[in-house]
């Protein structure tokens, strides 16, 4: 049986419910690193880039990316994948459209602070550790970096016609399940 097509792209604003959704799943409902909301400053600032992916037309995973500052640097953070789709490529799909975002926007480098459970499969997409190993909300995390100039193309399948939550999700006593 094939693989459904992974797609990725900048989530809009009938979209962004699930963006926030899976994150909300994954570090509030399962990691429990966050207490009530994932959302902090980062979110309003206009120049995030909030992606979302859907293998199918299942929402499956989620990141963030943002310039740092002025001489070319991005962070890529919140990149969050539900636990149905783990063992696909989502979580890769996700982390080469944040490169090749942020390369096409004139990035140079980019940083992440990567849960060590994940240092490895970003190792394989290329990453190189930057420094130690430290705790960030109760999870040690270490300090990656990634060089832009090796980013792939900004080309990539953009949003399916229809989207889901393959369950709903509660959040603050609201279910989101997008449509």
């Amino acid at each position: 049986m094939n693989d459904p097509l992974i797609a990725v792209w900048r989530a809009s604003p009938a979209n962004l419910a699930a963006h926030f959704a899976i994150r909300h799943r994954v570090f509030v409902n399962e990691q429990g690193a966050l207490v009530f909301t994932d959302v902090d400053r980062w979110d309003a600032d206009a120049q995030v880039v909030h992606v979302l992916a859907a293998r199918g037309h299942s929402c499956a995973g989620t990141v963030r990316l943002y310039p740092i500052d002025a001489h070319g640097r991005w962070r890529g953070d919140r990149l969050a994948v539900l636990r149905q789709h783990r063992a696909s490529l989502v979580g890769a799909q996700l982390v080469r459209f944040a490169t090749a975002t942020a390369a096409a926007h004139g990035g140079k480098l980019m940083e992440a602070n990567v849960q060590l459970a994940n240092v490895t499969f970003f190792e394989r997409l290329g990453w190189c550790c930057d420094g130690n190993v430290y705790p960030y909300l109760g999870l040690p995390h270490q300090p990656m970096l990634f060089d832009l100039s090796k980013a792939g193309p900004l080309d990539w399948p953009g949003c399916p016609d229809s989207l889901t939550l393959d369950t709903p999700v509660d959040v603050d006593n609201e279910l989101l399940c997008p449509a």
